[in-house]
Parts: structure tokens; C-alpha cells; sequence
């Protein structure tokens, strides 16, 4: 596994850009990309001042950046889900250099209380086969397990809510107590 230190990073689905300064703190340079343009807004406000940090329009499917131009490539919850994110590893294919490595931080529904939840909420994702799909094309596997803790219950219930349709966001919360949840995800890593 690599650090990303004195690199060139691209953070791929940077949303609102919580990521990109802490990248930036030791990268060379920094690329978000960001389908959305409210969220490249404030991507870019966050990031006004520090010159190496760029954020651009764009599709994991359609990098906006040159062939091998990339060292790190970062994605956490943006499009690599599995079967299906074919075009997109193509794509990375193209723009890490060799000698890069890609990460991508996606949830596990085979454990943890919010793994419960998601498998409710997204019964389409099939664990097994999304774990067929990373091992049979080279990645590695690091299971983490974490845990979200919230100032109120308010707080909790937002984010629920954020990440489920109302039926699902509802059951689970109605079922569950407290302001912690504890989370299981997978980070999914490869050399190039």
C-alpha cells in the first residue's frame, strides 16, 4: 500500500471536498473530481487557498485528467460499487501512473449494525458477488471497522435519513436506540 505523500492525488466523487485539505497536507498536487455542481462549489470554496488542490466537473466514467497523470487515486462512496463499475476502472486504468495504487472505501453489508441496514435498504447488492468482482480483478481487501457517534439523536436520524429511502430510514430508526452506530466498511485497494 502506498502513501500519498509529495504525489499527485485524485479524489474521484469529492462531493463538497471534506477530503481534499487533508490530502493536500502532504500531496504534491490534488484533483477532485465531482459530478455535481453544488457540491464542486463548495469543493472549491473549501479549497480556495491552497494552489495545489484543482476541482473539476466530471464522471468516474470520464476523468477530466490526462493518461498516467495520477500516483493515488482516492473514492470513498462515489460510483465503485461493483458489477457495473466496469467503465470506471477502465478509466483508471488510463490516468494512474504505474507504480500508483487506487483505493476505493465502499460499505460491507455482510457485518456491523449499519451493514444490517444497508442490506434492507439496497437488497439488489449482492456481498458475495461484489466480493467476486474486486478479488477477481486484482484488488485487496482491508475490512475496517469504525463507528458513527452523534452529538443528538437529531444528528443521527439526518444522516439516516440521508442514506435510506423513508421506509427503511423509519424501520431502522425505530428499532434503534442511542446516538452511535457501529459501521463495517471495506477499503479496496490495488497497485498499478
Amino acid at each position: 500500500m502506498a502513501t500519498w505523500d509529495g504525489r499527485a492525488v485524485l479524489d474521484i466523487g469529492c462531493g463538497s471536498g471534506f477530503h481534499l485539505p487533508w490530502l493536500a497536507s502532504t500531496a504534491a498536487s490534488v484533483v477532485g473530481v465531482e459530478p455535481h455542481g453544488d457540491l464542486i462549489a463548495l469543493a472549491r470554496r473549501r479549497t480556495r487557498r491552497l494552489p495545489h488542490v484543482t476541482v473539476l466537473q466530471g464522471t468516474a466514467q470520464q476523468l477530466p485528467v490526462p493518461d498516467a497523470s495520477v500516483d493515488v487515486v482516492h473514492a470513498r462512496w462515489a460510483y465503485f460499487f461493483g458489477p457495473g463499475c466496469e467503465p470506471g476502472l477502465a478509466e483508471l486504468d488510463r490516468v494512474v501512473r504505474r507504480g500508483g495504487t487506487a483505493y476505493v472505501v465502499d460499505n460491507d453489508p455482510t457485518r456491523s449494525t449499519f451493514g444490517s441496514w444497508f442490506r434492507r435498504g439496497y437488497p439488489e447488492v449482492d456481498p458475495a458477488a461484489v466480493e467476486r468482482f474486486w478479488s477477481t480483478r486484482g484488488w485487496t481487501r482491508i475490512p475496517v471497522d469504525m463507528r458513527w457517534s452523534f452529538g443528538s439523536r437529531a444528528d443521527l436520524e439526518s444522516v439516516v435519513r440521508i442514506e435510506f429511502a423513508a421506509q427503511v430510514a423509519d424501520s431502522v430508526l425505530a428499532e434503534h436506540t442511542g446516538t452511535e452506530v457501529d459501521y463495517a466498511v471495506n477499503v479496496w485497494w490495488r497497485d498499478y
